[in-house]
């Protein structure tokens, strides 16, 4: 039996103001593409299925226009919440939809629910588990001392009925790490600091695979059929290099499992940008780029711009950020963003400071003087 493993839909977001749902729109169709020609019996969403609690027309709209073409191939879909969801919100008409194949776990109830699917080797049980927080855990099992997202899990799991000499997947929402091993994650999830809201992966041993989503980034933690498959598109510039795909498994005979990464196009990419702005909006040097894709601009000129973001717009219409880095000041790692500690500074420093990025050197005593008195007029 195939599986495509996905994660992390984020549907409705926005990445620096810019609404993502046509990109979306477009990254689900080449998803669903792919689930019709690897002839997949059943697609997995790990999560995060919406950006907010409260989504937006447009995101309920095209993931109801996703569930349906799926269906209509007669392809099942197994779907659980993520700490971006509303859990009642997805829950809706989850039990009208297991009609069609269409299996919603949102609401976690003290129990792993499981769906029951087969093939010529016999069942595949599929447990569901939602992003679960430790004190949603313990009011299922008072008597227990579950304080962390770990012993919450494993308490979980403990406490199910798991025949492993079946095939067993688990499908989770969760931060999940290997002893002292970390998995790479990135500016756009929510992540405590400290890793406090961590599971380490022994906590997973009866399972055959994991679906995991949370993390953006396609990986292993742990063993290779431990996986996160990563968000279908880039939604910081820390991903800037991550390579989007989907994860197609294979379960064959019980310990036979195999997996392929499928990567992803997107109509526009997220990518950062550097050098003098010249270079930057050079016919030649744009003859074999997009320029509608979502840039982070990072200009190195020494002298002053006039209207830096106005020149960069005219060729990237989607500019999203733009920073300037001084090379004489590397050194002293002056590298600027102008939206830095904004909320920190007066108007004065916050003057003091633009002049500095300006024009490579600090304002005199005069000029702050002049500046101070214009400034309380």
């Amino acid at each position: 039996m195939k599986f495509l493993h996905m994660a992390d839909l984020h549907l409705g977001k926005r990445v620096n103001e810019f609404l993502m749902i046509d990109e979306q729109k477009h990254i689900l169709n080449q998803i669903f593409e792919i689930a019709v020609n690897n002839k997949i019996d059943a697609v997995i969403i790990a999560g995060d299925i919406y950006d907010k609690t409260i989504p937006n027309n447009d995101a309920v709209i095209l993931l109801d226009d996703f569930l349906t073409r799926l269906t209509l191939e007669n392809i099942a879909v197994i779907i659980i919440s993520g700490n971006h969801d509303s859990s009642e919100r997805l829950n809706f008409g989850s039990r009208l939809m297991e009609k069609n194949d269409v299996y919603i776990n949102g609401i976690f109830d003290g129990k792993l629910k499981k769906v029951v699917l087969n093939d010529e080797y016999g069942d595949i049980n599929i447990y569901t588990l939602p992003f679960v927080k430790p004190a949603q855990v313990s009011a299922f099992y008072p008597d227990a001392e579950i304080k962390t997202y770990d012993n919450a899990v494993k308490y979980i799991i403990d406490n199910t009925y798991i025949n492993t000499d079946e095939r067993n997947i688990l499908v989770a929402h969760q931060f999940v790490t290997s002893g002292t091993e970390s998995p790479e994650h990135s500016e756009s999830e929510s992540i405590s600091v400290g890793g406090i809201d961590n599971v380490d992966v022994s906590a997973f041993e009866k399972f055959d695979y994991v679906a995991l989503g949370h993390l953006h980034k396609n990986q292993k933690i742990g063993r290779d059929t431990i996986r996160y498959s990563g968000s279908p598109l880039k939604y910081s510039f820390s991903e800037v290099n991550h390579k989007k795909s989907v994860t197609i498994v294979s379960m064959l005979e019980k310990g036979n499992v195999i997996y392929e990464n499928i990567l992803l196009s997107p109509v526009n990419d997220l990518r950062e940008i550097k050098g003098p702005i010249a270079k930057l909006i050079d016919n030649e040097v744009l003859k074999n780029t997009n320029t509608n894709d979502y840039i982070h601009a990072i200009l190195t000129d020494e002298e002053p711009i006039y209207d830096a973001i106005g020149q960069l717009r005219e060729v990237y219409p989607n500019l999203m950020k733009i920073d300037f880095e001084r090379i004489k000041n590397k050194d002293n790692e002056n590298t600027t963003s102008l939206s830095m500690h904004v909320n920190k500074k007066n108007d004065l420093e916050l003057f003091q400071e633009f002049y500095a990025i300006q024009n490579d050197k600090e304002m005199s005593d005069e000029q702050i003087k002049f500046i101070s008195k214009l400034l309380s007029d």
